[in-house]
C-alpha cells in the first residue's frame, strides 16, 4: 500500500480563508474529484494498457471491474491472452482460464505491472500526494501525484487525467523518470456510496501539496 498524505489544516485554512489568491478552478476540482473517489463503491472499465519493458512493450485490452479491494480484469486482445480472467485481492493474484485457476503467487507492493496498474491508479487518486494540477487545453483535468520526500523524475510518479464527469480518461504510472505503464479508458462508469446524497458536499479532503495547481 502506498503512504497516505494528510494535509487537513492546511487545506481547510486554504478553502476557508482563499490564503495565496484563492484556490484555483483545478484545485478545487481536484480536491472534490479526491473526495469523490474516496466514497467510491465500484467502478467498471475498458481500458487499454500499455507496458514498458525497456526492450519490449506489450499490450493489452480489458474489461475491469473493481469492488473495494478486489479487480477482476477480463482480458481480451491480443488473442494469444483473450479469454484470460485476472483476480486482484490486495496483494495476491489469481487467473483463470477454461476453468483452470492458476494460483501466482504474492505480488510486491513496490512492484508495479501491468496487471496492477488500475488498482495503483486508482490508489492514487485517492490517497497520493499532489504535486501539481492544470486544465489541458481540451478543458480535461490532469492531476500529477509523487513522493515529496523524492525530487521530480525519482521514485514512483502518476499523472491522472479526468472527463468534465470526472471519470478517468488515462492514468500513467512513471519510476525513476521513466514511463512503465499507462491505461487509456474507453469507458469508465462509478458507483459512489453518495449517490443517495446527491447535492451534498464534504469540506474535508486528503491531500498534499498543491502549490502546483493552476487553471488554463
Amino acid at each position: 500500500m502506498g503512504k497516505l498524505w494528510i494535509c487537513l489544516p492546511m487545506i481547510s485554512m486554504l478553502l476557508l480563508t482563499g490564503c495565496g489568491g484563492g484556490v484555483s478552478r483545478a484545485e478545487q476540482d481536484a480536491l472534490s474529484l479526491r473526495g469523490e473517489y474516496l466514497e467510491l463503491d465500484a467502478c467498471t472499465a475498458q481500458t487499454e494498457i500499455t507496458a514498458d519493458y525497456g526492450q519490449r512493450v506489450v499490450r493489452y485490452t480489458a474489461d475491469a471491474a473493481v469492488e473495494g479491494e478486489h479487480t477482476v480484469l477480463n482480458l481480451t486482445a491480443p488473442e494469444t491472452v483473450a479469454g484470460i480472467t485476472v483476480h486482484l485481492d490486495g496483494q495476491d493474484s489469481t487467473l483463470e482460464y477454461d476453468g483452470m485457476t492458476v494460483e501466482t503467487g504474492v505480488l510486491d507492493g513496490e512492484k508495479l505491472t501491468p496487471l496492477n496498474a488500475l488498482p495503483a491508479l486508482l490508489e492514487a487518486v485517492r490517497s497520493g500526494y499532489i504535486t501539481a494540477c492544470s486544465y489541458t487545453d481540451e478543458h480535461f483535468l490532469r492531476v500529477d501525484c509523487g513522493d515529496p520526500e523524492l525530487g521530480p523524475g525519482k521514485g514512483r510518479e502518476t499523472s491522472l487525467w479526468f472527463n468534465g464527469e470526472g471519470d478517468l480518461l488515462r492514468g500513467e504510472l512513471s519510476q525513476d523518470g521513466r514511463l512503465v505503464v499507462s491505461c487509456d479508458f474507453s469507458e469508465f462508469h462509478r458507483e459512489l456510496e453518495r449517490d443517495q446524497n446527491a447535492g451534498q458536499k464534504n469540506d474535508a479532503y486528503l491531500g498534499g501539496d498543491r502549490s502546483g495547481c493552476s487553471d488554463p
